[in-house]
């Protein structure tokens, strides 16, 4: 097919434009600045901003299928720049394939979009939205979400895939702010990290959106659906980050600290980068310290059933990978 992957220069659409092109498809890619690795990948960039609806217009043009992976994901921060971004940036993505006859497109949504206050053990796509979101980036992925499920029909398919905390080689967010924190050889983890989480590395993310691309198509059972995208492989958060800490060379101290006292510090940063429109992410959030304290991990059988997805790579070979 001809596929765009907006977001193509990011962690995951990097990933995904090596295997597009591996699969025999031809790739264009939408994102704002030239990318010297996709240019050698032979990659045609379409420069532009997801928020400039002719901009997505033209790049749309002439595609049969489109994987969006364009957002703004921080933890934390100025909620208007993640409206703009993920919310407005997401409509016109819609608007763009419907104008111009695409037959398939895959949202890339996040897992944050249902959590909220409590735990969650092998919840499924059955679970409703978060009444009150943990931030702008959860409240942001939701309406985008939704937008994307709303403008699956007879002529567009969509399909929203939640890859949950994706991690592996190069990847410029996840790992990079652990290991900040590691290199001063204490972690502060909310509540210890007793929690069962769920992860899921950057091979099997890609590997779930190229199952999507095949068998979202319009009038098909796999159209018109959110899809949990996991390791199938729930840990505790401390042991997570104790294997991941021991692949790459560190050994940093977990430190329990007390659930109230991160809450607090999580409410209090988000108020005031909200309030003051501080630069940058806060150093903790809400969203961060519920992500640490409550479990959530998830039965991804509708993944399974109906995209045929299965994990390629498991955690332990996957950490493993990082040593390389």
């Amino acid at each position: 097919m001809r596929v765009l992957v907006t977001g193509g220069s990011g962690f995951l659409g990097q990933a995904l434009c090596r295997r597009l092109l591996a699969a025999g498809h031809t790739v264009r890619t939408f994102h704002r600045h030239h990318s010297p690795d996709l240019a050698a990948l032979g990659v045609e960039q379409r420069l532009g901003d997801v928020r400039d609806a002719q901009a997505v217009r033209r790049a749309v043009a002439g595609h049969e299928a489109v994987v969006h992976t364009a957002a703004h994901v921080a933890p934390g921060g100025a909620p208007v720049r993640f409206h703009d971004v993920n919310v407005t940036g997401t409509r016109h993505v819609v608007d763009a394939c419907r104008r111009h006859g695409v037959g398939t497109l895959i949202h890339t949504s996040s897992p944050s979009v249902v959590l909220g206050e409590d735990d969650i053990d092998g919840g499924d796509e059955s679970l409703p939205y978060a009444p009150v979101p943990l931030g702008p980036y959860p409240a942001s992925k939701t309406a985008a979400e939704r937008l994307v499920l709303a403008a699956d029909g007879p002529v567009l398919a969509t399909a929203a895939l939640r890859p949950h905390c994706v991690w592996g080689p190069g990847d410029p967010h996840f790992v990079p702010r652990l290991l900040r924190a590691a290199r001063w050889g204490v972690l502060p983890l909310p509540g210890g990290g007793r929690k069962r989480i769920d992860t899921v590395h950057i091979d099997n993310a890609v590997h779930a959106h190229l199952l999507a691309l095949d068998r979202v198509t319009p009038g098909s059972p796999a159209a018109g659906r959110p899809y949990f995208v996991t390791q199938d492989e729930p840990r505790t958060l401390a042991r997570w980050l104790t294997g991941l800490f021991h692949a790459l060379g560190y050994a940093p101290r977990l430190l329990p600290v007390p659930v109230p006292l991160a809450r607090s510090a999580g409410a209090i940063c988000d108020a005031g980068w909200r309030v003051l429109h501080l630069p940058g992410a806060p150093p903790v959030t809400r969203l961060v310290v519920a992500g640490a304290v409550r479990a959530h991990w998830f039965d991804i059988t509708a993944a399974r059933t109906l995209l045929g997805y299965r994990p390629l790579v498991g955690t332990d070979e996957g950490l493993r990978r990082l040593r390389c």
